[in-house]
């Protein structure tokens, strides 16, 4: 069986867990902790798990008794495990009431192929559920997880090496660094070219994070273990004098939080030039900072419209960002590929340079946005769209690459522009007045669930005409407003 199969196997089993009012992001949470257990006896770590919770323990037990061990084994874990399990367990607690429901979980996931699991990559099971649970729009799980062909293009273009300090300001479920990793292990024969001193510091050194949710640090650190990753993942928020600490980094690689979230990373530190309540820009200020200033460094950030043309603040700290990096690059990318719908984003490439002044001369855009088809499940984005962009940002001599997406910017336009990098896009060749219409496969589904939801209420309407048919009397003034709400709607004429 493939991961992909698995997958699939262990996301059905959230419909077991529908009766205890479990949300997808729950869900997932709670199988992290069950899958944990059982990859370290898969793959014979569990020494470093206490004997009485470890995952036979589970399998040994049944209703009730199941439950309370399971309960009592995520509270110890959570407060007397070692390093990652204290992590990974920290503040666990169980969102399963039913007994049976548990029971289930467990004997599914122990029946799982997991000889094919291990074939494939126990890291590449987690991360297609990571993903799979992102795909859906109910869980909310999107606004943290970048799509996978995104990330891997960013990653092969940045292209880290082995030696270099990365860092992802904003980690959410680690994806960036675990590409990163991936990408020098195909480089480095999965780090045999190495030495053992330089292997150990790609493992447990080179790449390291800050994640602010504690339930999406949990995803993080299981994650990274599971690709055999170390590195330091904080728990905090960057945007606080946590945020102070971080810098000397070769490579950046992130995608911060976009719009608003309740509890959002509001500006705590007092260490940045300019100061803005817009995340976006505040994160793109630590980044820039948190850089070698060696000519060397670089960061590639995926960042909202906005960004790109807010005035005042924003301005300035643009003008700062062209001064003290090479901004070399701006992606447009197409809307539809982020699974918080209708986003506009683009990916911002930048060179910390030596000096502090007028380093950015030209810059160039890839408008990936405009003439390009709309997104979605039914037309899903993948590496092979960005092959064109690739070829142009890679070229030699840009000033001979014949692509009409691809154009060039000087300082002195954008300066003419207030600063403003709402640049590059071409011109539209769809017919706008269309621009806005839903998806038509979208509307259709709409409309029937519409029509199932009326089908239901005329029939409640039906059964309870033929149970009063002869007995007028038990019409009740409720069901006669029922009635004539159902007549006013059109679904019944009564």
């Amino acid at each position: 069986m493939r991961n992909q199969e698995i997958v699939q196997k262990l996301w059905n089993l959230c419909n077991v867990l529908r009766d205890d009012g479990i949300t997808y992001h729950q869900y997932v949470t709670e199988l992290t902790y069950l899958l944990f257990l059982k990859m370290m006896k898969e793959t014979d770590n569990e020494g470093i798990i206490p004997e009485q919770y470890r995952w036979d323990s589970l399998e040994q037990r049944h209703g009730l008794e199941l439950t309370t061990h399971y309960r009592r084994l995520l509270l110890e874990l959570g407060q007397e495990g070692n390093g990652i399990i204290k992590q990974i367990y920290m503040n666990a607690s169980s969102n399963i009431d039913e007994p049976k429901n548990l029971e289930k979980i467990v004997r599914s996931i122990d029946q799982l192929d997991w000889y094919s699991a291990k074939e494939e990559g126990l890291g590449d099971l987690y991360e297609g559920l990571l993903e799979k649970n992102a795909s859906e729009t109910k869980s909310g799980a999107g606004q943290y997880f970048t799509p996978r062909p995104l990330i891997d293009v960013i990653v092969k273009l940045v292209d880290p090496k082995p030696g270099e300090r990365c860092n992802d300001p904003a980690a959410g479920t680690f994806g960036f660094m675990i590409a990163a990793d991936s990408h020098m292990r195909s480089k480095t024969d999965e780090y045999f070219d190495l030495s053992e001193k330089e292997a150990e510091f790609q493992r447990n050194e080179a790449f390291t994070g800050v994640e602010l949710v504690k339930d999406t640090h949990r995803l993080a650190m299981m994650n990274a273990m599971l690709h055999d990753l170390h590195g330091d993942i904080m728990l905090g928020d960057t945007l606080s004098d946590l945020g102070k600490s971080l810098k000397n980094f070769d490579v950046i690689l992130t995608n911060p939080p976009f719009g608003t979230k309740q509890g959002g990373e509001g500006l705590t530190r007092d260490d940045l030039t300019f100061t803005t309540s817009n995340k976006q820009l505040n994160f793109l200020q630590h980044i820039y900072r948190a850089l070698n200033a060696n000519g060397k460094a670089r960061a590639a950030v995926v960042l909202p419209d906005n960004v790109l043309f807010e005035g005042g603040v924003g301005a300035k700290i643009r003008e700062d960002l062209m001064n003290k990096c090479n901004l070399h690059t701006i992606l447009r990318l197409p809307t539809g590929i982020f699974y918080a719908q209708g986003v506009k984003t683009n990916v911002l490439f930048f060179t910390r340079e030596k000096t502090d002044k007028d380093n950015t001369k030209d810059v160039w855009v890839y408008d990936l946005r405009t003439n390009m088809p709309k997104f979605g499940k039914r037309t899903p984005f993948t590496t092979a769209h960005f092959d064109a962009f690739m070829e142009a940002y890679t070229a030699t001599e840009r000033n001979s690459v014949q692509d009409e997406r691809f154009n060039v910017f000087t300082r002195e336009d954008i300066r003419k522009k207030d600063d403003s990098l709402d640049i590059g896009l071409i011109a539209d060749e769809s017919l706008s007045a269309y621009d806005d219409l839903p998806d038509p496969i979208d509307s259709a589904e709409e409309a029937i669930a519409k029509l199932d939801e009326a089908m239901t209420l005329l029939l409640e309407v039906v059964a309870e005409l033929k149970a009063v048919e002869n007995k007028p009397e038990y019409v009740t003034e409720d069901r006669q407003e029922l009635f004539q709400v159902a007549e006013v709607r059109g679904e019944y004429n009564v």
